[in-house]
C-alpha cells in the first residue's frame, strides 16, 4: 500500500464519513432546541412549579385555619347541650322565689337561701358566657324572641315586647333558647 501524502485530500471513504457526520450534526442541531428556547422552557417550568408550590402552601394554610376554627367552635359551644338542660332548673328557682309570699320567721332563711343559690347559679352561668335575654319593653326581635301572642295596646309602640313569659338565653352570642314573649300590635 502506498502511503498517503498528508497534503492530499481525504479519500472517498473519509469524505463520505465526514459528510455523514456533518449531516448528523445538522440533524441534531435542528432537533435540539436553541439555548434561548431551552431557557424559556426552563423559566416556564420554574414558574409553573412555583405556582403549584404557592397553591399547595395556601391550601395547607386554609386547612389549618379551618381546623383551628372548628376546634374553637367546639370549645365555645361544648356546653350548649348541658346549658340547655340547666335552663329549666334556673326557671324553676325563679318561679319559686316569685311565688313565695312575703314571709318572716322560720321560712325566711329558706327563701334567702334560695335567693343566694339563684345568685350563685346566675354567676356561674355568666362565667361560662351564658347570658339572659329579658326583652321587657324592647322592640320584638325574631332572632331572639318567640311571640306567643299579640295584644292591642295603645300605650306602647307596635311590635314592642309587653310581657315575658319565659326568659331566653344565649351562649357566646348564639341563641340557646328564645325568650317567649307577648307583643303589642297597633289598635284597629
Amino acid at each position: 500500500m502506498a502511503e498517503q501524502d498528508p497534503n492530499q485530500p481525504d479519500t472517498e471513504d473519509q469524505q463520505e464519513q465526514s459528510q455523514e457526520a456533518n449531516g448528523i450534526l445538522d440533524d441534531a442541531e435542528s432537533v435540539e432546541p436553541s439555548l434561548e428556547e431551552s431557557m424559556a422552557q426552563m423559566h416556564e417550568a420554574i414558574a409553573e412549579a412555583r405556582d403549584q408550590a404557592l397553591r399547595a402552601q395556601a391550601d395547607a394554610q386554609n386547612v389549618k385555619r379551618r381546623a383551628e376554627q372548628d376546634v374553637e367552635k367546639a370549645r365555645k359551644f361544648a356546653l350548649e347541650a348541658f346549658a340547655k338542660e340547666l335552663l329549666p332548673v334556673l326557671d324553676n328557682m325563679e318561679r319559686a322565689l316569685e311565688s313565695a309570699p312575703e314571709v318572716d320567721g322560720a321560712v325566711k332563711p329558706i327563701v334567702e337561701g334560695v335567693e343566694l343559690t339563684l345568685k350563685s347559679f346566675r354567676d356561674a352561668m355568666a362565667k361560662f358566657h351564658i347570658e339572659q335575654v329579658d326583652p321587657q319593653g324592647e322592640p320584638f326581635d325574631p332572632n331572639l324572641h318567640q311571640a306567643m301572642s299579640m295584644v292591642e295596646n295603645p300605650e306602647v309602640e307596635p311590635n314592642s315586647v309587653i310581657a315575658v313569659m319565659q326568659k331566653g338565653y344565649t351562649l357566646n352570642g348564639r341563641l340557646l333558647r328564645p325568650a317567649m314573649v307577648m307583643v303589642s300590635k297597633a289598635g284597629a
